[in-house]
């Protein structure tokens, strides 16, 4: 299960309250950098040459790739040193800390990951104060209170930084399968507890989970044993190979790993990713292999006799697939309809050529999502299809011949998923908003009756008075881009209002609306909030991704500038009130925004991003992004690459925007060089003096599993720094 943790870290900030104006401008509430702060710590420039393709290029900081030298090591504390005295001296700091404090560690309960096995529901529990989410199974959907605590890794490791990857139940719902890593590093040891006692009763299995591939588990049918995905151990490759060649194995309960057999992986490409998939009813097994992190997908059966047959190729442009009743399969296609298609695949004869197409393609997009649960859900008399409607989601009822039925009730923008299935024909799925939070629905087709469960977010913080307005940017070949704007009560479109916008554009991703409680104060405050659902995505199908990635990765950025264009021409903010906030793949936007426009924005915020695209496919998990961005060893691949690598594009003596990077030291997905050597470059050239900060965690990765802590501290310095540039108190 392998997630794309940092694109949501944009929408984490609040802002404390203050009697100051929210719209005053920028020139009376700051100062660009404190008096005492003075020059950021030196760095030497120790370029080093390559050559691309006929091209020479120029790396003057190639020494601050090495983690492990102590001079790396020594200039990362010292920038660490310099960004604290900056960030501590914000006048806001303290009281937007307490502030955030107060809301993230409200003591209000949110669930996520709801399974049902053996009768009984599993769902992980996050409620502040403590540090992670931890496992619960409930008797009953409706009183999530009195459920009984399977693991807490926050009692396994009080520091917090010990996190839950993923859980698998069995069949019956007597044991679950947990996969626990330690300091966001994402690498995972699978353990088999009992759920009535917690007691461990296998494992640890090592190198299950990694940062790069993920991990999957799948439980035998009769429970007595499972398949999972491990990495290399020991000897098996090279170290350099250590993150690469998942393959899948059995394990039968009690007896050594060492005995574990072998099942599929080792004619797969270095880079696969493998999830799984259990029929229940007939026992058979489904592995689903991504090739790297593009979308291209090839599917294998493990048949009655042992033996697995594949059943696409990475080329068939089939996306998922899913076991349904009557020994079927019903995939999802993008084989000359990028939009998406549900065909129906006889298990009898298993050849996805001659199988029947159930619902045909249309103008909304069919979801697909590898690292979450199957979007379409097949019942006994129904078919439950997530569609994608340009960044609001909504689930959709078909019969199994592919006529359209009433539906669940659903909200208005609103994203839908986790979609479950009860007893017979009911189901639970997962629905929220801009302005409501996530909550567990039944839906009864037989009543048509859709009841909210006990299995609902608490609502911390209060959106009354938030205008939601989606609107229609121009990107620069004239493509509209979907913009979804957050107006706090009273915002005037007078061209002076501080407005935040977001984005991410990369691997099929969808920017879906989702309620979060620290955006509510940042909205008291006067400042709007923006979410660019952008090229790179998914949002209108595989044409939508296919032009963000590779030779036309410049359309995502291009997009994004279209809608910080936009929501100045159209008098929502102006340039010197205006900042822009991404991480990851969003962090490479940023990094891209801020090279090509820097003056159409105030302040910068980068999480865990990727600024030198000619090196990254260097690290491990850079290599899985090669189907996404591409190589450098492809010419075409190449001049794109370079063309807007943020890295190779940042010029001396140029006005940038102040900026704020952070990122983790154990991060598995984006080496944290990345931003070492764009701090470097920009503390470098930057002409006006303005801060360029680096903030490093040594205690997080790429995000997704940070301690509570840590995320209240990593907001609070974003939006401390953010607020004081745009002169919001």
């Amino acid at each position: 299960m392998k997630r794309v943790f940092a694109l949501g870290l944009g929408l984490l900030f609040a802002c404390q309250k203050s009697e100051s104006p929210p719209n005053a401008t920028p020139d009376e509430t700051q100062k660009v950098v404190p008096a005492a702060l003075g020059a950021a710590p030196a760095t030497k420039a120790d370029p080093v040459k390559d050559k691309y393709h006929g091209t020479e290029v120029s790396d003057p900081y190639r020494w601050l790739e090495d983690a492990k030298d102590p001079a790396v090591k020594a200039w990362s504390d010292a920038q660490n040193t310099y960004a604290r005295a900056h960030l501590d001296r914000l006048p806001e700091a303290a009281a937007l800390k307490a502030r955030l404090t107060e809301i993230l560690k409200a003591e209000v309960t949110s669930f996520l990951d709801a399974q049902l096995a053996g009768g009984r529901y599993f769902v992980k529990k996050r409620q502040p104060p403590k540090q992670q989410p931890f496992l619960v199974v409930l008797e009953s959907l409706d009183a999530p209170d009195t459920g009984k605590v399977v693991l807490d890794p926050t009692v396994l490791d009080p520091s917090g930084t010990t996190a839950l990857d993923w859980y698998v139940p069995s069949p019956d719902g007597r044991l679950v399968a947990v996969s626990l890593s330690k300091g966001g590093t994402e690498s995972g040891d699978v353990s088999v507890l009992e759920v009535d006692t917690g007691k461990t009763i296998d494992g640890p299995i090592p190198r299950v989970n990694g940062g790069t591939a993920g991990g999957d588990l799948a439980w035998a049918k009769d429970g007595k044993g499972f398949y999972y995905t491990r990495y290399p151990r020991g000897e098996e490759r090279p170290a350099e190979d250590r993150d690469f060649y998942q393959q899948l194995y059995f394990h039968a309960l009690g007896t050594p790993g060492e005995q574990d057999r072998y099942e599929l992986g080792q004619d797969l490409p270095r880079i696969a990713e493998i999830q799984l998939q259990l029929d229940r009813a007939s026992g058979l097994l489904l592995a689903t292999v991504q090739n790297g992190d593009g979308g291209e997908f090839a599917h294998y059966l493990k048949k009655a006799d042992g033996q697995w047959a594949q059943l696409t190729t990475f080329a068939d442009k089939i996306v998922q697939m899913t076991f349904g009743p009557n020994q079927d399969l019903y995939l999802i296609s993008r084989n000359e309809a990028p939009r998406g298609k549900v065909l129906r695949m006889s298990l009898k004869k298993p050849d996805w050529k001659a199988a029947e197409v159930v619902v045909p393609e249309g103008e909304d997009t069919v979801v697909s999502d590898f690292w979450g649960t199957p979007t379409v859900l097949p019942t006994e008399s129904r078919l439950y299809v997530e569609y994608q409607l340009g960044g609001p989601s909504e689930l959709r009822v078909f019969d199994l011949a592919g006529k359209r039925l009433t539906g669940p009730e659903q909200l208005a923008v609103a994203a839908v998923g986790g979609v479950v299935r009860l007893e017979g024909e009911e189901i639970l799925f997962q629905q929220g908003s801009f302005v409501e939070p996530l909550a567990y629905f039944r839906y009864d087709p037989g009543t048509g009756r859709t009841v909210k469960t006990g299995l609902a977010n608490g609502k911390v913080a209060d959106f009354e008075g938030v205008q939601v307005v989606r609107e229609k940017a121009k990107s620069k070949d004239g493509t509209s881009i979907p913009v979804n704007l957050l107006l706090p009560k009273g915002f005037a479109k007078d061209g002076q209002g501080p407005m935040v916008i977001t984005g991410y554009g990369g691997y099929g991703v969808n920017l879906e609306p989702r309620y979060n409680p620290g955006l509510a104060v940042l909205l008291e405050h006067g400042v709007a909030y923006g979410i660019a659902n952008l090229r790179g995505g998914a949002e209108f199908g595989a044409t939508w991704h296919d032009e963000g990635r590779l030779t036309k990765k410049q359309n995502v950025f291009d997009d994004f500038l279209g809608v910080l264009e936009h929501v100045v021409a159209e008098k929502y903010t102006n340039p010197k009130r205006l900042g822009i906030t991404g991480g990851s793949n969003g962090g490479l936007l940023m990094g891209a925004a801020l090279t090509q426009r820097p003056e159409l924005m105030k302040a910068v915020v980068s999480f865990v991003g990727i600024y030198d695209m000619l090196r990254v496919e260097l690290s491990s998990n850079g290599a899985f992004n090669v189907t996404e961005f591409g190589t450098v060893k492809d010419p075409a691949h190449f001049q794109a690459l370079y063309a807007y690598s943020p890295y190779h594009h940042v010029k001396d003596g140029a006005g940038y925007p102040p900026i704020l990077f952070l990122t983790g030291e154990n991060d598995p997905r984006v080496d944290p060089m990345q931003s070492r050597k764009m701090t470097a470059r920009l503390q470098a050239a930057t002409a006006n003096k303005v801060p360029v900060l680096l903030r490093t965690s040594s205690n997080s990765g790429h995000g997704g599993d940070v301690s509570l802590d840590e995320r209240i501290a990593q907001t609070t310095d974003a939006y401390a720094f953010l607020l004081d540039q745009l002169g919001v108190k």
